[in-house]
């Protein structure tokens, strides 16, 4: 707005804006530079990526989430993109990688339509109902149920997500570990089947060794050793007690001052502290314990009681180890030794054990009745064992979402492939300028087999038409997909090749929704920082 010949200034000197039809744009690169950097990264013959963290330290992986966490971008679609990799993780697990190519490539399919001056409105609209009919015909058409508690089947679904990572070498063993951790946290309640790997499976990662030497311990490990050297270092079916306090003498809470007159007062104060410190090993004595932890601290001289009486103390625990140990034992956790109670003491822990391996002390509690576990992970570097336990993450949920919902769709992109056949005959019924949006999404799902075709180094071309025109020929060859090892087309029922349907819709929703977020934003105001100097552009109120 002008007022004679002077403008009017209504944003801040310093911010910067940007509108229309550039920010629609700068979205799209943004969002295609993203998915071009881990594009390599899809399917079994995928590339590793070297990063360095600001630490100096290296992370080398294909997982999707692991690369893009390790980059720094400054542009806001970009920083979405690494959004959508992130929620993909912690909603299934697994398809980072897939989500992030998928999204990027139903942006590059819009930028046509945005070049023409079609409204980004008429686009969504044509996405969310393709979503609608994606999801329907993923539930309905081209998935099968498969038996929870038939190991082989659900075997079959972990070695498809295994089969694109490191840890393929050893996919017997990281399938029988992945099943196992499941089944032992797994618990049933009121009908409705609980899996909590956060809190009650842990991975611990001891370098040295082979990976073959990994293997899942029904219990808890915990790198600790016992706080006094004649403590026993073997215990069978423990009596053992858990406690969120420290048996120490308590200090002030603020600055105390204390005030000695005479030796008597010295001898006095010290006799008070023994005394506190002897209450609260006799309220623990009393329970008839073996086994002592505490997430706080323990005095030398409750050491000192409590080695009279037999009993192992460990101390400094985390929070999240002690809630696993009641998992494990039965016990209940104490927040003051005076509410100590006989049915607080937990005995269903079969055997307490502390082992050194190379120059550390681990300690064993284990029940083959125990609803909590431990992952032990052995490998020749770091880099390794974290590279297994990125794997591992992966396979572990697989298996918790094929327990959840037992569905499984075709893997090696014939799932996306049948879903764009069945789009492209969907849009002959859809009338107007929406038609061509609609389609173009059909056209977007087939960046998954040619992605795999590019990352075998076969002919992507003929391939993807060879594959086109075998889902063309018959509804029924819709399991047919690309192996990822070979960059042949196979049908996926003959080679095994399933993914948790779960996993697959989390992908279309979440690759949709961002796009569609994407879309809608048609402006961009960022503030500058005060260490620039200058003054910023001036924003004017259009005349």
């Amino acid at each position: 707005m002008m007022r004679g010949n002077a403008p009017i200034v209504v944003l801040s000197q310093k911010t910067k804006r940007e509108s229309g039809y550039h920010v629609q744009m700068g979205n799209i690169t943004a969002a295609k530079t993203i998915a071009d950097v881990i594009r390599t990264s899809l399917g079994p013959r995928a590339m590793l990526k070297m990063l360095m963290d600001p630490m100096g330290g290296i992370v080398m992986t294909n997982d999707g989430n692991a690369i893009l966490r390790e980059i720094t971008v400054k542009h806001p679609a970009a920083k979405s993109m690494i959004d959508i990799a992130r929620t993909q993780d912690e909603e299934t697990g697994d398809g980072t990688t897939s989500v992030i190519v998928l999204a990027g490539e139903m942006m590059a399919v819009s930028q046509t339509f945005l070049q023409q001056n079609i409204h980004p409105t008429v686009i969504i609209q044509a996405y969310r109902q393709a979503l609608d009919d994606m999801i329907d015909l993923a539930e309905t058409k081209f998935s099968k149920t498969i038996d929870p508690k038939n190991r082989d089947e659900v075997a079959v679904v972990v070695r498809s997500c295994l089969g694109t990572k490191m840890m393929s070498k050893w996919m017997h063993l990281a399938v029988s570990i992945a099943i196992k951790a499941v089944e032992t946290v797994s618990i049933v309640r009121f009908d409705h089947r609980e899996i909590d790997l956060k809190r009650y499976c842990r991975v611990e990662k001891i370098p040295g060794g082979t990976i073959e030497d990994s293997r899942v311990i029904t219990g808890v490990v915990l790198n600790k050793d016992v706080t006094h050297a004649k403590m026993k270092r073997r215990i069978e079916n423990p009596r053992i007690v858990l406690l969120d306090c420290s048996l120490e003498y308590k200090k002030g809470e603020s600055q105390t001052s204390l005030e000695i007159i005479k030796e008597d007062d010295m001898t006095k104060i010290l006799e008070q502290e023994e005394e506190a410190i002897r209450r609260q090993c006799d309220d623990i004595i009393r329970v008839k314990p073996d086994l002592v932890f505490t997430e706080k601290g323990i005095s030398d001289l409750a050491q000192h009681f409590l080695l009279k009486a037999g009993i192992t103390a460990i101390r400094r625990l985390k929070k999240t180890d002690n809630n696993r140990l009641a998992r494990v034992c039965g016990a209940r956790i104490v927040h003051d030794t005076t509410d100590l109670r006989e049915d607080d003491v937990g005995t269903r822990a079969e055997l307490f054990e502390i082992t050194k391996i190379a120059d550390e002390y681990y300690t064993y509690v284990t029940s083959p009745q125990s609803s909590a576990c431990t992952i032990v992970l052995r490998g020749p570097s770091k880099d390794v064992i974290n590279e297994v336990e990125r794997n591992l993450q992966d396979a572990l949920n697989v298996v918790r979402n094929v327990m959840l919902n037992p569905r499984v769709v075709p893997g090696g992109g014939a799932l996306e492939m049948a879903l764009s056949y069945e789009l492209n005959e969907n849009s002959k019924q859809i009338e107007g300028v929406k038609q061509f949006a609609y389609k173009q999404l059909a056209t977007a799902l087939e960046v998954i087999p040619r992605t795999l075709i590019q990352n075998c180094g076969g002919s992507t071309i003929r391939q993807i038409t060879a594959l086109r025109a075998k889902h063309n020929a018959d509804e029924r060859n819709w399991m047919w997909g690309v192996d990822g090892k070979t960059g042949d087309l196979v049908d996926m029922d003959k080679v095994n090749i399933w993914d948790p349907l779960s996993v697959r819709l989390q992908v279309l929703k979440t690759a949709v929704e961002t796009t569609v977020l994407l879309l809608r934003i048609d402006d961009i105001v960022s503030g500058t920082k005060k260490s620039d100097g200058g003054d910023g552009p001036v924003a004017e109120m259009p005349q």
